[in-house]
């Protein structure tokens, strides 16, 4: 039997027990605000009817169904996403948010839904680059990166000098123009997670490759208001699915299905 195929549908028969989800909390039909910026693919970003999708609204509103709750979804920029959750504007925030330390002083995270892995994303003519050390020592190689997100720090404090204002990291309004950067020469280099590489790769054959072995990984949350009362429910329908093999499927569908449809 085919692997995906064997996952999946042992999925299906573990949500169709009543019993897995008696387990969980019941929030009443509590309508839940959640926010993305719709342009982190494949988590989140606008699909050919210009509806959000992607694994993160799959996952949020899984999750919302089982607790019996609905979600209304809106937008709004990374450089503000965080804030407005934390003083209650939304509820939930979902934007490929890596779990760190430093955020979680100032925001509660939910447990992991997925850890990703970060590569260089660079042209496909592009030799000079074969991993951190390589890139390090050309001081002629620059970076393009969404200030404030995991791909920015990863840049400053894993490859260069830990200096945020060092000049080889150019800061672009989102992800996507930060890659449009270095297909036009403008930079050399994005780090983005295995997914978003694939995805562009992908979506401009000829362009662009995958450059070295992974930086690092990162573990993925979603954040919530401080003391936020749904950090308990919502970990314990994201064990659910964990459990269920559902966040497999899933993640399986959007890193490496959805693309080839």
């Amino acid at each position: 039997m085919n692997t995906r195929f064997a996952i999946f549908t042992a999925a299906l028969a573990l949500a169709a027990l009543p019993a897995a989800a008696q387990d969980l909390p019941d929030l009443g039909g509590r309508t839940i605000h959640a926010v993305t910026e719709n342009a982190y693919y494949p988590l989140n970003f606008a699909g050919p009817d210009g509806e959000g999708i992607g694994l993160e609204y799959d996952v949020i509103n899984e999750v919302a169904k089982r607790l019996n709750a609905k979600v209304e979804w809106d937008l709004t920029a990374w450089d503000v996403m965080i804030e407005s959750v934390r003083n209650g504007q939304f509820d939930i925030g979902a934007d490929g948010i890596t779990i760190t330390e430093e955020r979680e002083e100032q925001i509660d995270f939910t447990d992991p839904f997925i850890t990703v892995e970060q590569y260089f994303l660079v042209r496909v003519d592009e030799d000079r680059i074969t991993g951190p050390e390589s890139f390090a020592e050309n001081t002629d190689l620059l970076f393009g990166a969404q200030a404030g997100t995991s791909s920015f720090y990863t840049a400053i404090y894993d490859v260069l000098d830990g200096d945020e204002a060092n000049p080889r990291v150019k800061t672009f309004d989102s992800f996507g123009a930060a890659v449009q950067a270095v297909k036009s020469g403008d930079v050399d280099a994005v780090i983005a997670d295995q997914a978003a590489s694939a995805g562009y790769i992908g979506a401009d054959p000829g362009a662009f490759k995958q450059a070295g072995a992974a930086i690092k990984s990162d573990p993925f949350g979603f954040i919530l208001t401080p003391g936020s009362d749904l950090v308990e429910p919502v970990n314990a329908a994201l064990a659910q699915l964990r459990e269920e093999g559902w966040l497999d499927e899933r993640i399986n569908y959007w890193f490496f299905e959805y693309a080839a449809e």
